[in-house]
């Protein structure tokens, strides 16, 4: 079932080609007691913001953003244009790749084209923004780049770091990993139990280091005898954007 974005403001409701919730769920280390949701999905403007001076990228909302972040009640949602999401999968963008592979709660015959074809936005390349984002991301864990970048103290103060944030830095390194050795991202996570057990508190920040350390070991290696093409198939991706953009409009 479709569902109702405009309840928040999207205006382009009918436009709208596939939806998802994404997050801790689309992963498998959802707590229900704490999680908000987070709608994620792709929609085609009309001609006039796609052609026309007035461009548009995206419709963003959330109930939270209050101190101490979201709560269970709270519901999050990133709406990209088909056009920028494309342009994002096709750089290896980690987030942009996961539409690609997440259960749907909502899709298209449009969308369907794409899913067909998830093999034309991969590449061996995509391994680099992976491990860049995670390697960042675990930097700033463990206090040696800027700002550690956690919102959830309570985390810190009971394990002595943020668990929640450092399941999804070991996330990104698997699915790396995942990625250069079978050309593809599963949704929810085959670990997703140890990524529970992360969130938990079960390993110390050292382990988490030292885990993280190993998987990024394991997805360069996997990239050298990786499935995948060198580049991504642009021309292949364009003729997708084209046939989808007429097929919505001339409906």
């Amino acid at each position: 079932m479709k569902p109702q974005f405009d309840q928040y403001g999207f205006v382009y409701q009918e436009n709208l080609i596939m939806a998802y919730i994404g997050g801790s769920q689309a992963h498998g280390a959802k707590l229900a007691s704490t999680d908000d949701t987070d709608w994620y999905g792709l929609y085609i403007p009309p001609p006039t913001k796609v052609l026309g001076l007035e461009r548009e990228e995206h419709f963003v909302f959330t109930t939270g953003g209050k101190l101490g972040g979201n709560g269970p009640l709270d519901v999050d949602v990133c709406l990209y244009t088909l056009m920028k999401w494309a342009g994002l999968a096709a750089k290896g963008n980690p987030s942009a790749l996961h539409f690609l592979f997440a259960p749907l709660e909502f899709t298209t015959s449009i969308w369907g084209q794409f899913a067909l074809m998830p093999e034309v936005f991969l590449a061996k390349g995509h391994v680099k923004p992976f491990l860049g984002f995670a390697e960042d991301q675990m930097k700033r864990l463990l206090g040696q780049k800027g700002q550690k970048n956690v919102h959830r103290s309570e985390l810190e103060q009971k394990h002595g770091y943020d668990t929640k944030y450092a399941m999804h830095v070991i996330r990104l390194y698997g699915e790396a990993k995942e990625l250069m050795e079978r050309g593809r991202i599963t949704l929810p996570r085959p670990n997703r139990q140890e990524l529970i057990e992360i969130r938990a508190g079960k390993y110390s920040l050292s382990e988490i280091r030292e885990l993280g350390m190993q998987l990024e070991s394991e997805a360069r290696a996997a990239q050298v005898t990786s499935p995948l093409p060198d580049n991504v198939d642009r021309e292949a991706i364009n003729r997708l954007l084209v046939e989808a953009h007429l097929q919505l409009w001339t409906a």
